[in-house]
């Protein structure tokens, strides 16, 4: 008799197609009516939801048109499978929402929670639509993101580097495609590196309308006198100095030297905007250059710089760890409900304080830091602050549900003898929250390391701010340097604070 008390629903007050129609009104209400007030609201909202989200989509797939159909007719047009899936979806999750309602007015008892997975598949392929989710380029793609990703994965060739030794030559050359008065040969010396230009004047390469390359004259170089069997870059100066080194077919112009040291190789001069100021002669000048490494190795300059910054970042996480200890333990007293709650004030007090902590934590600390940025200007101290504030909030409401969940026993017995408020949270509360204490300082500290990682990239210190212009350089070995030793620092984080954590929690 129990069981059969248990599973008697309540009797709806409307006849199946009433519910029926009411939903085709409006979905879910049909439910509602039929008493299923939760169930409705549910699919309520949730159609409402889906409609919503379906109609900003293909509004933006055919955005500039004007009109309804063709705004639809461009949308299909971009998205075939999105907005006709999409369109289906609805109508028959409308339809299956009708048919429910129409079954919840039976007695018996109804589930149909099938429903609530064409929910889920809806909601999954706008948020695929909305992501821009591309499995295809994803693994077309798939080679071109290889090669700065083996160069992250293993960057060591650009943690050592050896002493440079350059041995160069360089030629006039006039840019004038008459030739009139060219600069002179230059003179062959003996066992000095030496290279020629013939001919020594030209026109450079230019721009069509189209941006296209139109090649300049063709020069051809004869180089002497440099290191045998060698790869031997060239390179142009332009006026006023500056240095590039010109590209053919997509790669980098060079020769390499026969056994007497000499080369020979053709070249298209290359393209270089003149301002159109310039006057008189232009004078450029094409560069032979052989750079070898001479002499021990030595750390390289991203190894060092990595060095440095990581060690900013650890004592940065160390130091907004320590300040936020400072202020969020007493804090964290005034946001714990059961030692607030004995009187009015108090208990306004305790709302107040969770009331700020939860505004400060839900800003990011890279929000925290663009505005210490502004603040106190870029650097470590910056980063400091920032990791601070939010470690404020974090710690100070850990802490406080660490307080709210300890044992009153000991607070009652304390307050028994007649002890005062400070000597209850001295002699109970305090010895009760060593262990946790402990744990949550070492978790935050955690945080605050890899976040110094982040921060860094807005200017708030520490080797974020380095990976990041590596990355913005495409220098991706020197950015896996650094790379590596934030995954090798977290680790070597991670094993001590285990080993704290067994020492005293």
């Amino acid at each position: 008799m129990a069981r059969r008390y248990t599973n008697q629903q309540k009797s709806s007050p409307i006849s199946a197609p009433i519910a029926a129609f009411l939903s085709i009104v409006i979905p879910g209400l049909g439910q509602v009516a039929a008493l299923k007030i939760r169930r409705g609201l549910l699919m309520f909202g949730s159609m409402i939801s889906i409609i919503g989200l379906m109609i900003w989509r293909i509004r933006l797939l055919g955005r500039l048109e004007e009109g309804f159909w063709p705004t639809l007719l461009k949308a299909f047009d971009k998205s075939l499978f999105f907005t006709g899936f999409t369109i289906a979806a609805v109508i028959g999750l409308w339809i299956w929402i009708v048919i429910d309602a129409a079954r919840q007015t039976s007695q018996e008892k109804q589930y149909g929670n099938s429903i609530f997975f064409l929910i889920l598949l809806v909601f999954f392929t706008i948020g695929w639509q909305i992501s821009e989710i591309s499995i295809v380029k994803l693994a077309s793609d798939a080679n071109e993101a290889w090669v700065p990703l083996s160069k992250i994965l293993w960057p060591w060739d650009a943690a050592v580097t050896r002493a440079k030794d350059t041995v160069e030559a360089g030629a006039r050359i006039l840019i004038d495609e008459e030739g009139d008065n060219p600069p002179p040969v230059p003179e062959l010396k003996e066992g000095e590196p030496y290279i020629r230009a013939e001919p020594n004047f030209g026109k450079l390469s230019s721009l069509d309308e189209d941006n296209e390359i139109v090649p300049g004259s063709e020069i051809r170089l004869y180089g002497k006198n440099f290191a045998p069997n060698t790869r031997t870059q060239i390179w142009w100066s332009d006026a006023i100095g500056n240095e590039f080194q010109p590209r053919y077919k997509g790669q980098y112009l060079s020769t390499v030297t026969d056994e007497n040291g000499a080369f020979e190789i053709e070249m298209i001069m290359p393209y270089r905007l003149v301002p159109p100021s310039a006057r008189g002669q232009q004078i450029h000048t094409v560069m032979a250059r052989q750079v070898s490494e001479v002499g021990p190795l030595m750390p390289s300059e991203p190894l060092l710089l990595t060095i440095e910054l990581i060690i900013e970042t650890i004592f940065m996480g160390m130091m907004a760890t320590l300040f936020g200890i400072l202020f969020s333990v007493p804090i964290s007293f005034l946001a714990a409900r059961n030692l607030m709650s004995s009187s009015p004030i108090t208990l306004a007090i305790y709302y107040l304080t969770r009331t700020i902590m939860n505004i400060v934590r839900a800003i990011e600390p890279l929000i925290w830091a663009l505005i210490a940025v502004v603040w106190v200007g870029l650097g470590p101290f910056a980063g400091i602050v920032a990791l601070t504030i939010h470690s404020i909030a974090a710690l100070g409401k850990l802490y406080s549900e660490a307080i709210e969940g300890i044992n009153p026993g000991p607070i009652e017995a304390i307050q028994a003898t007649g002890a005062t408020k400070l000597q209850t949270i001295m002699y109970a509360v305090v010895p009760q929250m060593i262990p946790p204490f402990v744990s949550f300082t070492i978790y935050r500290w955690d945080i605050n390391v890899r976040m110094s990682t982040v921060i860094g990239m807005v200017g708030g210190g520490g080797i974020g701010f380095l990976l990041v212009q590596y990355i913005r350089l495409l220098e991706y070995r020197s950015a896996g340097i650094a790379v590596w030793f934030i995954a090798i620092t977290v680790s070597i984080l991670d094993y001590v604070s285990a080993e704290i954590r067994q020492r005293f929690v």
